[in-house]
């Protein structure tokens, strides 16, 4: 069977991780049929976390391929690891969850004001 997987490559304490398709008989860092991107799981600042080739993943599933976990994982969040956050998303995001809790708040206020009346 084939199968679309992460290979550890990297030093210690430093992974670094290429999406490939592989034969699932072969070994994790062994041979494999094509390199669809990578993940690097430390990256920081500017550095990109998340590089994939969505055409070809799509290809290799139409022809049967089964994605592991962790890569479907990853191929679903991949709109969230692919660019870091800028400041004005955080401040956007932030302003978001206040708000949000603050509707909640308002809302469990109302409902204990109606209970004690």
């Amino acid at each position: 069977m084939v199968v679309i997987r992460l290979a550890r490559g990297g030093s210690k304490k430093r992974p670094f991780y290429n999406i490939v398709v592989a034969d699932s008989r072969k070994r994790r860092d062994g041979a494999f049929i094509e390199r669809l991107g990578y993940y690097n799981p430390v990256a920081a600042g500017a550095d990109v976390r998340l590089a994939v080739a969505e055409d070809r993943v799509n290809y290799w599933v139409s022809k049967g391929a089964q994605m592991s976990d962790t890569v479907a994982r990853l191929f679903k969040n991949r709109a969230a690891l692919a660019a870091p956050e800028t400041a004005e998303q955080r401040a956007a995001t932030a302003a978001k969850n206040a708000a949000k809790k603050a509707a909640a708040q308002a809302a469990a206020d109302a409902k204990n004001a109606e209970e004690a009346a």
